[in-house]
């Protein structure tokens, strides 16, 4: 017969030991690590101070790893939104440039701001190259850099491979044509026109966006360099000089 030594408590089952511990104040269980702690304060900072945890105290939540927690500390939640959108009738706020950036490219802001758009605007400024990379521009009549044409690809009904709706390009599956559509017309297979201005990272991206998230993740330690700071500040100064 178990015996609960902590609340000198006899249970008939071990099973209904466990169910004791887990309905008891006394015990306040980590089942990762399998370990029992005599309050909740305890194992709350069991879960802050041991790294095999990814705990945010204030929400009382676990993250599958470091990088969601680092992007659950970034949001919303527990940042104020100060970019806000300079898009002609939009009135969204938002918490980093790439969520802003996010915003206008998804083409719902109601100052009709595209992600074409949005590209050609950031390609003229960024003359230098900084954070574009000019093997995949094309020179436009004026003698400026251009973003290629996006390509407009649309599948049918030939794409159903006998179980699913399957891209050519990656073979990808999709449940529906439409789901298939929406993934052509999405960035994913169009020219990585962006990439992280670190020498030793150069990972390239097809949305401003993309490069915005991997600056801000600080996953290659780009965002320590000033310069790239200045660039993202730039960036977000740029934003809210339009007047469309």
């Amino acid at each position: 017969m178990p015996y609960c030594d902590r609340c000198a408590l006899w249970l008939p089952y071990y099973e209904t030991l466990e169910q004791h511990k887990e309905a008891s104040n006394a015990h306040w269980p980590c089942d990762d690590c399998d370990r029992d702690f005599t309050s909740h304060h305890a194992r709350q900072q069991h879960y802050i101070h041991n790294g095999n945890h990814h705990y945010c105290k204030d929400c009382d939540r676990h993250f599958q790893n470091e990088n969601n927690l680092r992007n659950h500390m970034n949001s919303k939640v527990h940042q104020p939104a100060n970019f806000r959108c300079p898009g002609r009738g939009c009135t969204k706020s938002f918490v980093t440039t790439g969520a802003l950036t996010l915003h206008f490219e998804s083409g719902t802001c109601p100052s009709g701001m595209t992600r074409e758009q949005l590209n050609r605007l950031v390609v003229r400024a960024d003359t230098n190259n900084y954070i574009t990379n000019p093997s995949r521009l094309l020179t436009g009549p004026l003698g400026w850099s251009e973003p290629p044409a996006p390509a407009s690809m649309w599948a049918t009904e030939r794409s159903w491979n006998g179980s699913a709706f399957e891209c050519f390009l990656c073979n990808s599956t999709y449940r529906s044509l439409a789901h298939l559509n929406q993934h052509l017309q999405s960035p994913r297979h169009q020219d990585k026109i962006y990439r992280c201005p670190k020498s030793d990272c150069r990972i390239e991206f097809a949305t401003l966006s993309g490069l915005c998230q991997h600056v801000e993740g600080g996953s290659c330690g780009v965002r320590m360099f000033r310069q790239v700071r200045d660039t993202m500040d730039s960036l977000t100064r740029g934003f809210n000089m339009l007047t469309v």
